[in-house]
């Protein structure tokens, strides 16, 4: 068992450059099933939900090469129809985008329940109700979803979300692209990787638009070629590196970054106490470590992000005053680090969906465990601004979506190493 050993309270400083969306490309990887062709995928981050997932394609039959670090080129032209490796499949809740891709493609599916972070239990009744809009007749039991053909045969038709769904939206947007007629996505998702991701299958020949609104449509084709696309940098690994900087105290130039995708975060911290500078493709924050209290309502892109609830809870546990968090997306988020925060001397209480949050000087160090990947990243945090040593336990969990991490962090000035134990 591996764990993170952190010597706090050292200030961050130097350059950062941020890696592939983690989201953008668990959605792009599988996509690349849809084209009859040779894909070159660039800056694609290294991290395990990738090679989780790419060692699941390969199991499909795709031809996978990867020449240079960040680089996946895919050929899935000869790939056919089979079922993904259902334990491959538990362990990644992305591997559900395999549902809509085999259902464009083949015209059927069968596809175990995904695994992944178990902070929620995230339902997919969204992503069953386009499926059977778009005509498929879906069979649910406790382990798979398999769906073929209805009646009616599979085509294009309006989907209106009963709520905003990131993960229903791409399903959708991939189950629509190669059938016929046109599809109408209502209450979409506008999440940067769902963009990227229809930038990525228009790139191929797609027929997309609206992605980034709250409508998005699909005029299915006939097929995909094959070409080359770069993913976006990753908008939450940003967020965690100036959440660090800002809890810490420090300077530091995160690079590779699309500053207005960033907006959401750094306004909030900005408003915490930190500076913060814009450029083109990079972002400057300085930080004293002497942040104030705010209130923050986590809500869909471009509202504050769910996925940095955990980190900027950490900034507030060091601020002046008294915060409020509120999670309207997965209110059982809390449980996953609040307690966890707590025994390195936070002060928090959580009623419902709401945590309030009575800011520190400082925290002390701690062992603590990860429950998920983004509770995981705010331990780190919190170990890294905290007084002595913190272990961080389950550090599987942040693997998943930080690449290098350890490596970024030590060119920051952070004592942090990985531990191996037996």
């Amino acid at each position: 068992m591996a764990i993170y050993e952190i010597n706090g309270g050292t200030p961050l400083s130097g350059t950062v450059t941020i890696s592939g969306a983690k989201n953008a490309a668990v959605a792009i990887l599988p996509a690349a099933l849809l084209v009859k062709g040779q894909c070159r995928i660039e800056n694609v981050p290294d991290i395990s939900d990738v090679r989780i997932l790419l060692e699941m394609l390969r199991g499909m039959g795709a031809r996978i090469e990867q020449p240079e670090a960040g680089v996946v080129v895919m050929d899935c032209t000869d790939v056919g129809f089979c079922q993904p490796d259902s334990v491959l499949v538990k362990k990644l809740r992305a591997s559900y985008y395999l549902m809509g891709v085999l259902l464009s493609r083949y015209g059927r599916s069968l596809v175990a329940l995904p695994g992944g972070c178990s902070f929620a239990s995230r339902p997919i009744d969204q992503h069953i109700k386009g499926f059977k809009a778009l005509g498929a007749a879906v069979t649910e039991t406790d382990e798979y979803v398999s769906m073929e053909p209805g009646p009616n045969g599979l085509c294009g038709n309006r989907v209106s979300l009963d709520v905003v769904s990131v993960g229903a939206t791409v399903n959708i947007m991939l189950a629509a692209t190669l059938l016929p007629g046109q599809t109408v996505i209502e209450n979409a998702a506008k999440e940067p990787h769902i963009v990227d991701l229809a930038n990525f299958l228009n790139t191929m020949g797609a027929r997309i638009s609206g992605a980034g609104t709250d409508t998005v449509k699909i005029r299915g084709v006939e097929a995909l070629q094959g070409g080359t696309y770069a993913i976006i940098p990753d908008q939450i690994e940003a967020g965690t590196y100036i959440a660090a900087v800002a809890a810490t105290g420090g300077d530091v130039l995160v690079k590779n970054v699309i500053p207005k995708h960033m907006e959401c975060i750094t306004s909030k911290l900005e408003e915490m106490g930190a500076e913060i500078t814009n450029y083109d493709d990079s972002i400057r924050i300085r930080s004293s470590g002497k942040l104030c209290g705010t209130t923050v309502k986590t809500r869909p892109y471009p509202g504050f992000p769910t996925d940095m609830q955990a980190q900027i809870c950490v900034c507030m546990a060091l601020a002046g005053g008294t915060s409020r968090l509120t999670e309207s997306v997965y209110e059982t988020r809390f449980f996953g680090y609040c307690t966890e925060l707590e025994s390195m001397g936070a002060y928090i209480q959580v009623e419902g969906k709401t945590a309030t949050v009575y800011g520190k000087e400082s925290l002390h160090g701690a062992t603590v465990r990860a429950r998920d990947l983004r509770a995981g990243a705010a331990l780190v945090i919190a170990g890294l601004a905290a007084e002595g040593v913190t272990r961080v336990e389950n550090i599987h969990y942040v693997e998943r979506g930080y690449e290098r991490l350890i490596e970024k962090l030590t060119a920051l000035g952070a004592k942090i190493r990985r531990v191996e134990e037996y």
